[in-house]
């Protein structure tokens, strides 16, 4: 049965035809309800009266009380005017400035009259003045009833044809006469209502539009903001269980030979305490009975391709195959290399699968695959092909699997009669508020320390116009033997600019550095190309690479000691974090160069300052999210979860993210089949829910 708030837009009094399609084009505002959740951005207490002396210029808008005494029109063009009135109080005198309408200012308003005007103070020739006003007879107004008063983001085109703050304020107004009494139903039951001590829902609706006092806005703030993240965590959670009870995972009972060989063998160095408790966490899962699903994070160099390897080696030793999927062949030749250092002499099959392995070649490894002859298969989406049947898949490891779209990772279930054990890798660290919302369904592992042995990355700031110095330090750091990336922009929009930046920027370090050899990779190579150019430098016979973020991921050189990106202004915080993870690999010290214009705005000086004051990526990543919110995070906008969060925001209602998680797990302990009468209020708003755009199976 449909709701009165399902009535579309059109029909409350003051919208109209043209009106609706205004709300409808630019604020996707098309039902009664859509209004009622289009939240005001800020409010301004209208309680309280200024005296003009009390007036500043750094004000935000205030109300003063007083009469006109006088008008004065100024002709500023042939068609144009504009009207001063001069206000008093009786503590000063100020101006109204009018530019337009200003043959209705003249008609409405009079001398000696009382008004209250509203608007924001400013300075003009040493004299206050306000510029078109809000003003009311004061003998109309009761203070006491306008309490806060709402604004509301609307677009220039609204503007331009009179659909102001002031105007959405007057239909939200209309539309509280609408709403009967009990027409906003509850969506949470009495027991989380009063645990909480929240105000009802239909309390907070009213109470977010029209406040009386700062008290109301916040506490409809919080019931409004609580609600929309419980059902988010609600569902996540609801969904983990429903696919825990659903797919029953593989029991790997035992550590077996190929583990403890490679364990007291062949690891090369004694695992850190954070890769210690991750694999006792993996190793709980695999011996559950449930499909494990991990999500595993740690900085770049902390570890995590061993740890996905040691998971890896326990599937074989249970008699069954793994693989580890990589977004690019860089990076999974990369993981080919190290695993089969680590694995020298084990008798285990390990065979790599791109798109370059082609003929002969390839059907010995779809053959060898079938008949269960290769244990570790490391690849590129490749694996997720239909001609790829492994005989038993027990583990499949996922690297940076933002890059991964939803479909693609799916179609690793269905490698094998049952779904897989999935460890899902990331270096670039994800905040927890935002894990528990992305990858919410996910148990979440961190490696929060560094090999030892490694010294923490120096990052410095310099200014384009320290090249010289910028160049000296390079010619320095290769004198004594290390190599140099040298990384510019390449920006989707300004693409073809920014090559022949690169192109420019090339020669120029070659007339530079003639005494060094030089290697050039951008994403518009082809593949073999980019492969000799990235192969020279890893074996050391070029000393710089050029280059554009094609090496942000995927190129481990731990003979290169300097990272210098070149308008660093225009890298997101994630991203400098992990081009700077591309040095620091080796035991020597390190350097990371940003290198930018003098002109900054205050967030781009914020995040140069956040990377040369810390080396944390879990602490970069919070500030990340603080600044860019989480629509623009990398990662999110891939994983498929598409925020729909209309008052909630996951970087700055941290508590009240955590607040939603627990007591939504309360619910699913209490009701994991959701089945509980008590409960049916929350299952059925849920169900209401699907209508939303968040794409619930996405997680994962």
């Amino acid at each position: 049965m449909n709701s009165i708030l399902d009535q579309d837009i059109m029909f409350l009094p003051g919208v109209g035809p043209g009106r609706k399609e205004l709300l409808g084009t630019q604020l996707s505002i098309k039902t009664w309800r859509d209004l009622l959740e289009y939240y005001p951005y800020k409010y301004v207490d209208r309680t309280k009266i200024y005296t003009i002396n009390e007036l500043r210029g750094d004000m935000p808008f205030v109300q003063i009380k007083g009469k006109i005494l006088s008008f004065d029109e100024f002709t500023m063009s042939a068609r144009r005017k504009r009207i001063v009135a001069h206000f008093s109080d009786t503590h000063g005198v100020v101006d109204l400035v009018w530019f337009r309408g200003t043959q209705w200012v003249c008609k409405s308003y009079k001398v000696g009259e009382e008004y209250l005007v509203f608007g924001k103070p400013t300075v003009f020739q040493g004299r206050y003045q306000f510029a078109h006003p809000e003003m009311e007879k004061s003998s109309e107004v009761n203070l006491t009833a306008m309490g806060m008063q709402p604004y509301y983001i609307t677009t220039e085109q609204m503007k331009n044809r009179g659909l102001q703050s002031r105007a959405i304020e007057k239909l939200t107004k209309t539309l509280a006469t609408r709403i009967p009494t009990g027409a906003i139903k509850e969506t949470l039951p009495p027991s989380i209502i009063s645990r909480l001590n929240l105000i009802s829902r239909e309390d907070a609706y009213r109470k977010i539009h029209y406040p009386q006092s700062l008290d109301d806005v916040q506490r409809a703030q919080v019931r409004l903001k609580f609600e929309e993240l419980f059902f988010v965590q609600l569902n996540i959670l609801r969904y983990a269980a429903e696919r825990r009870q659903k797919f029953a995972g593989y029991v790997f009972p035992k550590i077996g030979s190929a583990f403890n060989t490679f364990f007291n063998e062949n690891l090369p160095f004694e695992l850190t305490g954070a890769q210690k408790r991750v694999m006792h966490e993996i190793r709980e899962d695999l011996r559950s009975g449930h499909q494990m699903n991990r999500l595993l994070q740690g900085d770049v160099g902390s570890g995590k391709t061993l740890v996905a390897l040691l998971t890896m080696l326990i599937a074989i030793d249970n008699d069954f195959q793994a693989c580890i999927m990589a977004p690019t062949e860089i990076l999974a030749e990369q993981h080919m290399d190290t695993i089969q250092r680590f694995m020298v002499d084990m008798g285990v099959r390990i065979e790599l699968l791109t798109g370059m392995v082609k003929g002969k070649r390839r059907t010995e490894i779809l053959e060898g695959l079938s008949e269960g002859t290769v244990d570790i298969l490391v690849g590129t989406h490749a694996i997720i092909e239909d001609t790829v049947q492994f005989k038993r898949l027990g583990v499949a490891v996922v690297d940076e699997q933002h890059r991964f779209g939803v479909a693609q990772r799916a179609r690793l279930w269905g490698k094998s009669d049952r779904p897989p054990h999935i460890l899902v890798m990331t270096a670039t660290p994800i905040p927890r508020t935002l894990a528990m919302t992305i990858y919410g369904d996910l148990d979440v592992s961190v490696i929060d320390e560094l090999p030892p042995g490694r010294k923490p990355i120096v990052t410095l700031h310099k200014y384009e116009n320290q090249a010289t110095s910028l160049y000296n330090g390079i010619r320095q750091q290769i004198q004594e033997g290390r190599q140099v990336y040298i990384v510019f922009p390449l920006i989707e929009e300004s693409e073809k600019i920014d090559l022949k930046n690169l192109e420019d920027g090339y020669r120029h370090l070659c007339e530079v550095f003639p005494e060094f050899s030089l290697s050039k990779v951008h994403g518009r190579m082809k593949s073999k190309e980019k492969e000799v150019e990235m192969q020279r430098f890893v074996h050391g016979e070029t000393q710089i690479l050029v280059a554009t973020t094609v090496i942000e991921v995927g190129v481990n050189v731990p003979n290169a000691s300097v990272m210098v990106i070149l308008e660093a202004q225009r890298f997101g915080l994630s991203q400098l974090h992990q081009l700077r993870g591309r040095v620091g690999r080796g035991a020597k010290q390190s350097y990371c160069i940003l290198v930018t214009s003098y002109e900054l705005t205050a967030e781009t000086k914020k995040r140069i300052d956040i990377m040369c004051e810390t080396n944390d990526g879990f602490q970069i990543a919070e500030a990340d999210l603080k600044l860019r919110g989480p629509g623009d995070l990398e990662g999110t906008q891939q994983s498929g979860m598409a925020f729909d969060l209309k008052i909630a925001n996951i970087a700055r209602d941290g508590q009240l993210v955590q607040l939603a998680r627990n007591e939504a797990q309360k619910i699913i302990d209490d009701d994991p089949e959701c089945k509980k009468t008590e409960y049916g209020l929350l299952w059925n708003h849920l169900k209401e829910l699907r209508r939303t755009n968040i794409n619930w199976s996405s997680i994962s």
